[in-house]
């Protein structure tokens, strides 16, 4: 931990104030209570321009800022990797895989270095261990880029990186339906069979539009095969002529197949229609409705049997199957490991389904950035062979745009559940109205749930928080209508988007919804458990609950699933901790490779990591235990070196902990955390 010479440091406020405190004062200010003989003074930290100034003389001391990189354009960006890919560091990885320039099957073509000599001048020096491949005794993929290539034992000779991937790793997005999503050339005719059904599938559809064009919609149905006495389409018995009907209907009606965030939604109703669904018990909210059913006095025949009679699988209610016929998920008493962003990727997964995880869940995924075919976003529902009980989560704030990423990954993955996230409290996701945005609209909600659950037969689970607004909670109201909707089991943050995560989740409402939940709705509790004592408490406090879901507990110590396996407090030592982070950098490895790429993307997620794990206090260092989430760490001493360089919050500390893994950084690198991982950070209100 970086600390300054005891001459120079001036009067520890902080340690000292500490000091003079007895255990019960610091927890009740949420100051985690470190035995007095591991106390050190704070490190002083360089302040900015605005607050270095010498008041006597005037002057301003220079401060130590971090390096801000400079934002670059995308042509910027193109430039420097068209550039890098004629330099030779962009050598051909046929050439490098071998270390045989006669390998690649384009010779002076290639648009790559084929440079063997200039390659092997500017590499970095090799990483002292050995090859992750290696040591699972398989051939590396990677050959002469290797930055382990010291530790091959048959030198050069390189392997089938994605020969690899498919053994081990799944969910991968092919490249034939990547260039559809590009193209917008992807049918959805499950999701838009049942949209139509619930009114959502777009502008055109929606119930004022469907009344206005109704002699339109004449024209097209005396257009197709067949026709009722009512002149509705009818659809033939082929699935295929069904789905190429059902196109020719939308274009027809100018249905736009792929319906985004950006574009604009179906305007207000008329007073008229609203009136009239006040009076049948149907309310509106945010342009999304929940059912077709408007009556029209002047129409010959009613609009429902119109639309009973296009989507005649979704309207006949014997072919559909009712939300708790689907395959459900047995949640009770099982360790689930909750979706965290950037932190939770596949390797720590793969750690932390090691040390006890039962249930795993990918990182959270834009629906709008699946629907448009980015490799960056698909690479979030990667599934490792590990991994016996998955889902993945997708945010979206419209049912469209919800069911039909439901339907493609359904089609595209192998997993166990898919998650809606109606609880993300990030500023960019709430303002496009997903996250906890939908809090507000539960009609949007009951729409989104009822389309994707209605598109596929995968069970279909949300996790929402309590509230918008801290104080106006509102999951109780609707929890016991939420597996009418589709639902095979709710997640409940036990804080408002408000409250982000400051101050104490509200588990006693967790379990005033859960107790209100019906007995068929699996119920799971979120928020501040740290400790295996935490876990047995609300399952004990409230039987009604399933399961616990863990997420920041497991960023700060991963080892929290054995200890409430085990049920005991695991006072860890720096040394196996340090195993724990060998594990992940071998993952890792595996994962995005054992080249230089591979390696320092290893190694930035590897940081953000260490980010968090600066915040646990091992056992012995502590008066009070257990240790909670919300205590602050004063400065201390651990009780070896090791111990106190992972106790350091500063990014210096973190970068030497990931030198010791993966070798010197590169010269200019600079690393700031992409999160702010403490809860006792500043209340940011939305």
């Amino acid at each position: 931990m970086d600390e300054s010479p005891a001459e120079t440091a001036p009067v520890p406020e902080v340690s000292n104030g500490w000091a003079d405190r007895t255990p019960e004062e610091l927890v009740a200010k949420s100051i985690a209570p470190v035995k007095k003989q591991f106390l050190c003074p704070p490190p002083i930290r360089a302040c900015s321009n605005e607050q270095n100034d010498d008041v006597s003389g005037g002057k301003t001391k220079p401060a130590q800022t971090s390096v801000v990189k400079e934002k670059k354009s995308k042509r910027q960006l193109k430039r420097e990797r068209q550039q890098a890919v004629k330099s030779a560091v962009g050598i051909c990885p046929q050439v490098a895989k071998r270390g045989d320039v006669s390998r690649c099957p384009y010779n002076d073509k290639c648009r790559f270095s084929h440079d063997i000599e200039a390659y092997k001048a500017q590499k970095p020096e090799d990483i002292e261990g050995d090859c992750p491949f290696m040591t699972a005794q398989e051939t590396c993929p990677y050959g002469l880029a290797c930055r382990f290539l010291g530790s091959h034992k048959d030198g050069v000779e390189a392997g089938d990186v994605s020969a690899h991937r498919r053994s081990s790793e799944m969910n991968g997005l092919s490249k034939d339906v990547q260039k559809l999503l590009w193209k917008n050339k992807v049918k959805f005719p499950k999701a838009d069979a049942k949209l139509k059904a619930l009114g959502l599938l777009g502008p055109a559809n929606s119930k004022i539009k469907i009344l206005e064009n109704k002699k339109d919609d004449q024209v097209v149905s005396n257009n197709c095969h067949v026709t009722d006495g009512n002149g509705c389409t009818e659809f033939p018995n082929n699935s295929d002529d069904k789905m190429e009907l059902a196109a020719e209907i939308r274009e027809e009606n100018g249905v736009d197949e792929t319906f985004s965030l950006d574009e604009s939604r179906p305007s207000k109703k008329p007073r008229s229609v609203i009136e009239e669904e006040i009076l049948s018990g149907e309310v509106d909210d945010g342009g999304v409705t929940a059912t077709l059913e408007v009556v029209e006095p002047s129409c010959t025949s009613p609009e429902p049997e119109a639309t009973a009679d296009i989507v005649s699988p979704e309207s006949d209610r014997s072919l559909k199957l009712h939300p708790r016929e689907k395959k459900l998920i047995d949640f009770r008493e099982k360790l689930y490991l909750a979706p965290l962003t950037t932190v939770g990727n596949l390797p720590f997964r793969r750690v932390c389904k090691g040390l006890g995880a039962d249930i795993t869940c990918g990182e959270m995924a834009m629906c709008t950035n699946l629907l448009q075919g980015q490799a960056s976003e698909w690479a979030l529902l990667r599934r490792h062979s590990s991994e016996d009980l998955f889902g993945v989560q997708i945010c979206g704030a419209y049912p469209d745009t919800v069911a039909r990423t439901v339907e493609l990954v359904n089609q595209e993955c192998t997993v166990d559940f898919i998650d809606i996230n109606m609880g993300c409290p990030i500023d960019i996701v709430v303002n496009k109205g997903a996250g906890s945005a939908l809090l507000t609209k539960p009609m949007r909600m009951k729409g989104i749930v009822q389309a994707a659950s209605g598109t596929v037969d995968c069970p279909i689970t949300i996790k929402v928080r309590t509230a918008y607004f801290e104080g106006k909670n509102r999951i109780d109201s609707l929890i016991a209508d939420m597996g009418n909707w589709g639902a095979s089991a709710v997640t409940i943050h036990g804080r408002s988007r408000q409250q982000r995560y400051s101050k104490l989740a509200d588990w006693e409402y967790v379990y005033q919804c859960a107790r209100k939940a019906p007995d068929a709705l699996p119920v799971l509790g979120n928020g501040d458990i740290f400790s295996y004592l935490d876990w047995n408490k609300h399952q004990a406090e409230c039987p009604e609950l399933s399961t616990c879901m863990i997420a920041r507990g497991a960023l700060v110590k991963p080892w929290i699933f054995t200890e409430i396996k085990e049920q005991r407090h695991w006072d860890i030592s720096s040394g196996e901790r340090l195993n724990i982070l060998k594990d992940y950098v071998r993952l890792g490895l595996e994962h995005w490779g054992s080249d230089t790429k591979g390696v320092e993307t290893t190694r930035r997620f590897l940081l953000e990591w260490l980010s968090y794990t600066c915040r646990y206090v091992p056992v012995g260092l502590l008066e009070v235990i257990p240790q909670r989430l919300s205590w602050r760490p004063p400065a201390y001493f651990g009780r070896d070196d090791l111990e106190t360089l992972m106790a350091s919050d500063s990014a210096a500390d973190w970068v030497r902990i990931s030198e010791m893994l993966l070798g010197k950084v590169p010269d200019g690198f600079t690393f700031a955390p992409k999160h702010k991982s403490n809860s006792y950070d500043r209340a940011e209100n939305g």
